[in-house]
């Protein structure tokens, strides 16, 4: 069973606050199971865009773990993730989008290995 996308979220916004960097809720989506995104601005015009992974049948996560997926690489101009989340929020509009300000571009995730 995973947790609410509202108490991930909120997680995750302590996490990445409580390590100096700055992140907040741009968009909020369903409480129970809106799909999570996370936008990781550099400061400097670059972004990264992170999104729920695609499950997969070798090396399942542990039960409630949620894993993301880079789908705007580190370094991208910071207009390619926003146009990406455009198109995402044009097809889901459930889901939450996370924008964390990190010098270091650290996105406080857990990534996928696929």
């Amino acid at each position: 069973m995973r947790l609410k996308s509202a108490i991930f979220v909120s997680a995750l916004l302590r996490r990445a606050n409580g390590a100096g960097a700055f992140a907040a809720v741009r968009r909020r989506g369903a409480e129970e199971a809106g799909a999570v995104f996370v936008k990781v601005a550099t400061q400097d015009g670059r972004a990264a865009l992170y999104g729920p992974a695609l499950p997969s049948l070798e090396g399942l996560p542990e039960e409630g773990v949620r894993l993301f997926t880079p789908l705007v690489p580190a370094g991208a101009p910071e207009s390619e993730a926003e146009a990406r989340m455009v198109r995402e929020m044009r097809y889901d509009s459930d889901l939450w989008l996370v924008e964390i300000e990190d010098r270091a571009g650290r996105c406080f995730l857990d990534l996928s290995r696929g």
